[in-house]
């Protein structure tokens, strides 16, 4: 099943204002179907550099260990380019 990684840290205000919580909703939304991750990338830098995390919010959605989709910062739209990601990998 698809997985949405968050890559976020605690100084990004838009991550933890907007993104996180929306994160937390698309995970009860497709409980069963899609996984949620989040990646604090002060806690976790090798992973951050891993996967070339150079602004944040960053999101990728991987589909068997690939990533299919990135979404960099939080457009006005960002819950509907989020949902049309999960969507299309499911």
């Amino acid at each position: 099943s698809p997985v949405l990684d968050d890559f976020w840290a605690p100084w990004c205000p838009s991550c933890k204002t907007i993104v996180g919580p929306l994160v937390d909703q698309l995970a009860e939304q497709y409980d069963g179907r899609a996984r949620m991750v989040k990646v604090d990338v002060e806690a976790h830098p090798n992973l951050g550099i891993r996967f070339n995390v150079r602004s944040l919010p960053m999101l990728l959605l991987f589909k068997d260990g690939q990533v299919q989709a990135t979404q960099f910062g939080a457009p006005g739209n960002i819950r509907t380019v989020l949902g049309q990601m999960i969507d299309k990998a499911l």
